[in-house]
């Protein structure tokens, strides 16, 4: 039980990664105010006449105000019961645009 051997809490069957089944209404109102400086990045591009295909899939994507809240904290998965999960479930969410969901889910 105790010394070089002893069982981690992996082993044990812990968790791993404690992450919450739900985000809080701080984690929320970051995701909400990061989505809003993107937002203002791409119309700061787009006001200074650059163009580019970047710039044009980004101006395609809905705006923090346009989004409803089930895809702002929500992106569909095919493996989960009722086909969504949480946001902050997926890998590196806060880099990555999740704004976009398929049609019905």
């Amino acid at each position: 039980m105790f010394g070089a051997f002893r069982p981690t809490s992996v082993n044990l069957g812990g968790l791993l990664w404690k992450t919450p089944w739900k985000l809080s209404i701080t984690r929320k109102a970051n995701a909400r105010a990061r989505l809003k400086k993107v937002d203002a990045v791409i119309e700061t591009v787009r006001a200074s006449g650059i163009q580019c295909g970047a710039l044009e899939k980004a101006l395609q994507l809905p705006k923090e105000h346009e989004m409803d809240p089930k895809d702002k904290y929500t992106v569909f998965s095919a493996t989960s019961r009722g086909y969504r999960k949480g946001i902050h479930k997926v890998p590196k969410w806060t880099r990555l645009t999740l704004r976009v969901n398929p049609k019905g889910f």
